[in-house]
């Protein structure tokens, strides 16, 4: 999940910090705004789903960070 916002969006963050809780817990707040919670949906979020919140929350009219090619 990490891995995914911030190879996508680390040109518009400026801090970011994981925190999980007991038992695998952890929410996904940004700027304060809850915007995915383990707790409150009793799952981990399936692949790409925090990744497609972070882009709904910041505007899907933010680019991407640039892919080097190889």
């Amino acid at each position: 999940m990490a891995d995914d916002i911030l190879s996508n969006y680390q040109h518009i963050i400026d801090s970011f910090t994981f925190i999980t809780g007991s038992k695998g817990v952890f929410d996904l707040r940004v700027n304060g705004d809850l915007l995915y919670s383990k707790h409150a949906t009793g799952r981990h979020a399936e692949n790409g789903e925090a990744l497609h919140l972070f882009r709904d929350y910041v505007g899907t009219d933010v680019p991407t960070y640039p892919k080097s090619e190889t």
